[in-house]
């Protein structure tokens, strides 16, 4: 008798699992990139040997900004992660320093093209802005950051579909 239980059990066990419902809240609806970029209208070298340059492109969009015209800018870092339909989710685009992070949060679905999320800043481990965005694919929440070497951090949060290229 015990023996048909534990036979029992264990079938029970290994049928469960693949049978179990999966989470919605983990489906990806989208993919969010956050990138760092330093703006100088001083030395660029100060921002060290990391630092790449960017294109043209990113380079006008910043300088469109009155509060972001620069000289010159470059990429410090970038991250990109999945955008989950009921989750948060962190982005650390300095990685492995947690001097820079961006939580992130789908909250309703405005249109096709709009996603409202939850989007908060933290620099050293303190929230520094929380804002309620209404995004649009291609189309980044730029926030200027602290002053750093001779220049100042420019934070990009861009939203696009689909999934991450890299999980």
């Amino acid at each position: 008798m015990k023996r048909r239980l534990m036979l029992l059990g264990l079938t029970l066990a290994a049928w469960v699992p693949a049978n179990a419902q999966t989470d919605p809240g983990k489906d990806t609806i989208g993919v969010v990139t956050t990138t760092v970029y330093y703006g100088t209208d001083g030395d660029p070298e100060a921002a060290g040997p990391r630092a790449k340059p960017v294109s043209d492109e990113v380079s006008e969009r910043l300088a469109s900004e009155e509060k972001l015209k620069f000289n010159k800018y470059l990429e410090l870092g970038r991250e990109e992660k999945p955008l989950f339909r009921s989750y948060e989710n962190w982005a650390q685009p300095l990685s492995p320093s947690d001097e820079i992070l961006v939580r992130f949060e789908a909250q309703s679905k405005v249109s096709k093209e709009v996603m409202r999320m939850d989007v908060e800043l933290w620099l050293s481990r303190k929230k520094i802005l929380k804002t309620d965005a209404a995004m649009q694919p291609d189309k980044p929440l730029l926030v200027l950051g602290p002053e750093w070497r001779g220049g100042r951090l420019i934070i990009s949060v861009a939203l696009a579909p689909g999934r991450p290229k890299n999980p």
